[in-house]
Parts: structure tokens; C-alpha cells; sequence
């Protein structure tokens, strides 16, 4: 196919030089770049490979002002900067929300809203349709912005089963059941002062895995002891703060559930400099299988939370949404993995 020159410069391909070269209208072709729909699998093979052969690179700006649509997807972790960089659990999921938007040629817009200000921006750029829709990463209950975009109309999706926000799609991992599994790992090992540090309790993972605990302890017919339950907020720092708290109201406590796996690292660093031996004295099990699981010393025994299916199924059902279906709730296994901690 002969190409035009402007002062020596190659233009590159258009939509009319696809249409030329598949021997097809510029309507097939359009139709085929925007769905396939009313087109022969003849023709759109044909589209598809006269694409391949001149290199034609969709003009996304055009598009969205024919469909309406930005083509882009919004990933929003609505936490301090610092939260993005210190859990790997956030990285391990944009990478796989990223991996499953490119299947599909679609980019994903990193959005980090932790201030007030930083909340409004945000909820501005996307109620004015710079985005498709919303991965939403982390909602704490009574979230301004998740509960905007929702009566915004926005097509939204949770990680994990949102508070208070009433049909909204979500993916979760079944963090009450893997709560459940690790407090009956650590009573299977004959421990029964049991402390936990719960992930804050105004996210669904910090009411599940609480009542988790709290149901197992129960089923076991121990007491529901106040003394040993501590609250964090998922960081490092309020693991060891939280263990400190619970050295000095049970000092007999001989295990500990940790509500993530960057909190029990925070838990190990306490429990050693109070000289107490993990996992002889105080049996340690965490929460995600994350990096910071096998990173820790000794290694977490932890429970695992399926984040690839996590992401790929947010994915799905962002899409879905985007596409006009109704909201869906999708909750996933989790799996016990022991480890030196315990």
C-alpha cells in the first residue's frame, strides 16, 4: 500500500487505508473497531488483518466522541499516599487489573485520593466521564466518594463487600471463612489465649475476619476475651503497636491473629524485642499471602487470598457493568498456608 508524505514525514495510516486494504466500506471497518456487531467473521477477520498489515493505532480522542466513551479505566484507592507504596497487597492488585484491562486494550488510570481535596478532585474528574468506570479499591464505611459515584451512576466495583453503600458490585476473598481457618489452625496446636489485631473496623476485611475470629472462639466455647482483641489500620507500625498492647493486657497470650500479613511483620518485630519465641511461646498467623508473608522472619503462616482471580473477576465485572448489566457480587475462597510462624 502506497502512503502519503507532507515534507518528507510518513502520515500515518487512517481508518479509509484499513477499509482500503480489506476490501470493505469505512462503515465495516468502524463496526468492527467498535464491537464486531453486524459484521460477517469473513469481513472482520479481513478488518483485523488489514489493521495488522498497515499498523492502524485506534485514534481513542476520536472514538470517545462518537461513543461516548473515554476507553480508560479508573483505579481508586481512596488512602494516604504512603499506604500505596508500603502494601504490597495494592501493588499486587493494579498489576493484575492492569494485566486483565489489557486484554481488552483498555489503560488503567492510578487515582490516589487520601485527603479531602485530593477526594473532590478526584470525584470531579470522574463524574465528568473522564473514565469508564471505577475499580475502587479501599472503602471505608461512609466513604464521600464511593457513595457519590455510585448516585452518580458511575459503574463501579469494590474490592470487598462495601459498608453501607447498598447495591454496588464487588469481588471479595471470603475473609470471615479464612478468619475462621486460621483461628481454627492455631487452636488445632493447642493454643488457647488467642489474641487477634483486627484491620480497622469500619472495612468490611476488619468486621469479617473479626467475627470470624470471634465465631470459632465460640464454636470452641472459650470466652470472647476484650483484653485480647486490639485494632490496626493494616500498616506495619499499628501490627507492633497493636502487640504491645495486647504484651501488656494478656501477657499470657500464646498466639496471635493478624488481620494482614504487613501488620503480623510489625507483630514479629514486638514479640521478639519482648523475648518471646515465635512460634514457641506465641503462634503468629497473618492475612493475604501477600510478599510480605515470605518476608517476614520466621515466614507467616498465613491465609491466602486468591489475587489474581480477585483482579480478573473485578475486571469482568467492571466491563459487564460499562456494558449495561446489573450489579454483581462475587465472593471468592481462600486457602490456609502454613508456615514457620506457627
Amino acid at each position: 500500500m502506497t502512503m502519503s508524505h507532507t515534507g518528507g514525514r510518513r502520515k500515518p495510516p487512517t481508518i479509509h487505508d484499513v477499509a482500503r486494504e480489506a476490501g470493505v466500506s469505512r462503515g465495516t471497518v468502524s463496526r468492527v473497531l467498535n464491537g464486531g456487531h453486524y459484521v460477517s467473521p469473513a469481513a472482520q477477520e479481513a478488518v483485523n488483518a488489514a489493521i495488522r498489515r498497515t499498523g492502524y493505532v485506534v485514534n481513542r480522542h476520536a472514538r470517545s466522541l462518537i461513543t461516548g466513551r473515554s476507553d480508560s479505566v479508573g483505579f481508586l484507592l481512596t488512602e494516604p499516599q504512603e499506604r500505596f507504596f508500603e502494601d504490597p497487597n495494592f501493588n499486587v492488585l493494579l498489576r493484575g487489573c492492569t494485566q486483565a484491562l489489557a486484554a481488552h486494550d483498555i489503560p488503567l488510570l492510578l487515582m490516589l485520593a487520601g485527603t479531602e481535596d485530593e477526594r473532590r478532585r478526584i470525584t470531579r474528574y470522574i463524574t465528568a466521564g473522564h473514565v469508564d468506570g471505577v475499580l475502587l479499591v479501599s472503602s471505608h464505611s461512609g466513604d464521600p466518594v464511593a457513595q457519590e459515584l455510585r448516585e452518580a451512576g458511575v459503574p463501579l466495583v469494590a474490592c470487598g463487600k462495601p459498608i453501607g453503600l447498598g447495591k454496588v458490585s464487588y469481588v471479595a476473598a471470603d475473609d470471615r471463612d479464612g478468619a475462621r481457618d486460621m483461628v481454627r489452625h492455631l487452636l488445632s496446636l493447642g493454643r488457647r489465649r488467642i489474641g487477634v489485631v483486627t484491620g480497622p473496623l469500619d472495612t468490611p476485611g476488619g468486621v469479617e475476619r473479626l467475627a470470624g475470629y470471634k465465631e470459632v472462639l465460640g464454636e470452641a466455647g472459650l470466652p470472647v476475651d476484650d483484653a485480647l482483641i486490639v485494632s490496626g489500620d493494616y500498616s506495619r507500625a499499628s501490627g507492633e503497636a497493636g502487640a504491645e498492647r495486647l504484651l501488656a493486657r494478656a501477657p499470657d497470650v500464646d498466639a496471635v491473629f493478624v488481620a494482614s500479613d504487613l501488620m503480623a511483620q510489625g507483630v514479629l518485630t514486638a514479640l521478639q524485642r519482648a523475648g518471646r519465641r515465635v512460634p514457641q511461646d506465641v503462634a503468629v498467623g497473618g492475612f493475604d499471602d501477600s510478599p510480605a508473608a515470605v518476608a517476614a522472619s520466621p515466614e507467616l503462616t498465613t491465609i491466602r487470598q486468591p489475587w489474581d482471580r480477585i483482579s480478573a473477576e473485578m475486571v469482568r465485572v467492571l466491563l459487564a457493568q460499562i456494558g449495561g448489566e446489573d450489579p454483581a457480587a462475587v465472593i471468592l475462597p481462600t486457602e490456609l498456608v502454613k508456615r514457620e510462624s506457627t
